[in-house]
């Protein structure tokens, strides 16, 4: 739908993939993959494979990509060090599998937070679990930086079950996820991030919520302390207004943080938008593909590190470990802790 917003935008501009976003974090990746029914090996059919760049698919073709996955899309085994993914789900499910065991089946508004730190291996699968309907898949993954002094933390994994994650009517219309954060001076809040994270300290005000307007609702995103980055990925709907000036669908803007922003949705469909805050790190930032640190050198050791020990080693006897038919979430952890749970649905909005 259409959008009016009243505020000061800053800038915007279009968006790409993956999307580009502010300091603390490092970028955002959205995906939407309507994949086909799935196959006995939880793969699309192999003729739709035809044509296809396997092993680095990212074109969508048939409305869907297969990522690094030759038979299951995804991601299979790869590395991490000095950042933070946090991976929230709004359809579909994903199997995670890491250097340290782990294991876990997460989706339909689940978000799953890793702190990388010192090195971790995982794949992130995006099994078609579901022979006899099309297995749509849609998140975001969001990579938040760490501090120097919390780079080289030992790994964490941490579900945020979508149960447990509140999903709050702000106004007339107007549904937010708080996946992090606390929204205004509202008592229910998301479970914690993991311990290291910048997220953790509430004084980095650090926000990730999901907005969902109906046509004609209004949204007034309460204002925070001066001197936060602040975006809106407007990623579902037409257009969007901010005082006077037009935002198109697939654009971000970039706001003032101790300005009320009133956004209304005068459109006819539904309008979607993800809202990323938090304070800058302010420290350099050196990248070298799945490692993020302050310096070259220490982007030098990352990969030295990485070659003598392979974080840890992989345990599984695949590098795109698929959890099998049953579509229930589950987690096991490496402290022995076992979570499960049934597997649900979420409203879908188009």
């Amino acid at each position: 739908g259409k959008i009016n917003v009243t505020t000061d935008m800053l800038s915007k501009e279009k968006l790409g993939f993956p999307w580009k976003t502010s300091d603390p974090f490092l970028f955002c990746a959205y995906h939407e993959d309507y994949y086909p029914k799935g196959t006995d090996n939880f793969g699309p059919p192999s003729s739709s494979l035809r044509g296809r760049h396997i092993g680095s698919d990212f074109d969508i073709k048939d409305g869907w990509r297969m990522y690094h996955g030759d038979t299951v899309p995804g991601f299979p085994s790869h590395p991490h060090r000095g950042f933070e993914t946090v991976t929230v789900v709004q359809r579909g499910l994903v199997d995670h599998a890491d250097s340290l065991g782990q294991s876990g089946r997460y989706g339909e508004g689940d978000i799953q937070w890793m702190t990388a730190g010192k090195g971790v291996q995982h794949a992130e699968m995006f099994p078609l679990v579901f022979k006899d309907k099309e297995n749509t898949l849609e998140l975001f993954q969001i990579w938040l930086n760490l501090p120097k002094a919390n780079k080289m933390v030992p790994a964490a994994y941490k579900m945020l079950w979508n149960e447990d994650v509140p999903r709050l009517k702000v106004s007339d219309g107007v549904e937010v996820q708080v996946v992090a954060g606390q929204y205004a001076n509202e008592p229910k809040m998301p479970p914690s991030p993991p311990p290291d994270s910048w997220a953790n300290d509430p004084a980095n005000k650090v926000a990730i919520w999901v907005a969902t307007l109906q046509p004609g609702a209004k949204w007034t995103i309460p204002k925070e302390v001066a001197g936060l980055s602040r975006s809106l990925y407007f990623y579902r709907g037409t257009t969007l207004n901010l005082s006077g000036s037009v935002l198109p669908g697939d654009h971000v803007a970039k706001l003032q943080s101790d300005t009320p922003v009133t956004v209304e949705n005068t459109g006819k469909g539904t309008a979607q938008c993800l809202f990323l805050q938090g304070k800058p790190i302010k420290e350099p930032v050196a990248q070298h593909g799945p490692f993020v640190m302050n310096t070259q050198a220490e982007i030098q050791q990352a990969f030295r590190d990485y070659q003598a020990t392979q974080f840890g080693g992989w345990p599984w006897d695949r590098a795109d470990p698929i959890h099998g038919p049953s579509p229930e979430r589950f987690a096991k952890h490496a402290n022995g802790a076992d979570e499960k749970k049934q597997y649900v649905t979420v409203p879908v909005y188009n």
